[in-house]
């Protein structure tokens, strides 16, 4: 598994809320197992317990992608520092579950985590990657969704670093308002522009009386 992959964690876990609408899904010790994914060993360490600590963790995820968003690099990096220090990991070369069509092993770098609890072994893996991915292709590749009144994080893999939004719904939603807005104020400058026409017509007719 490449370390680009676990970066995901990181987003999945700081969009199961979305404060500005006041819904949060991580409610249960149940949704916090299904933030792991394929991952099953991992979240059958989970507990009711795990589910107040990862809503600690993904505060604190937030406030990195908040921070990367308002273009505050610094602060950014040094959120996810302190993430890195609580939870450490320790990377290892794995091949185990990765064959080559003649057998033998395709390498590659896995993040082995020893946590005390599946908080922590989830924590480090997101951090870790998110760190991975800020090194690797910089702070504004981490944003917050534009579509008011969305702002779930995404990672920005464009080629041009254009991403605006989570979603392609919400970007046709943020289409739809653009374009209605501007339809709205078209129609505002015929009116007024008709009703500056009319008045000077009768300003003129009153004149010539």
């Amino acid at each position: 598994m490449e370390l680009a992959y676990y970066s995901d964690y990181a987003v999945r876990l700081v969009n199961t809320e979305e404060p500005s609408r006041g819904q949060d899904s991580l409610t249960s010790v149940e949704a916090v197992r299904e933030l792991f994914g394929a991952n099953q060993s991992a979240a059958r360490r989970a507990s009711d317990a795990d589910v107040t600590r990862f809503r600690s963790v993904r505060g604190r995820l937030r406030a990195v992608f908040e921070a990367a968003d308002g273009g505050d690099e610094t602060l950014a990096v040094d959120l996810l520092n302190s993430l890195l220090l609580e939870f450490p990991v320790s990377p290892q070369i794995s091949g185990h579950d990765h064959r080559a069509e003649d057998g033998s092993p395709l390498w590659h770098m896995h993040l082995a985590d020893h946590p005390s609890n599946a908080t922590a072994g989830f924590a480090a893996i997101a951090a870790m990657g998110l760190a991975f991915h800020l090194t690797e292709y910089g702070v504004d590749r981490l944003g917050l969704c534009e579509a008011a009144p969305c702002r779930n994080a995404y990672l920005d893999t464009s080629t041009n670093r254009s991403r605006r939004y989570c979603s392609d719904r919400c970007a046709t939603r943020a289409n739809v308002a653009a374009y209605r807005a501007r339809k709205r104020l078209e129609a505002d400058r015929s009116a007024s522009t008709g009703l500056t026409a009319d008045s000077a017509q009768r300003t003129t007719a009153s004149g010539e009386r």
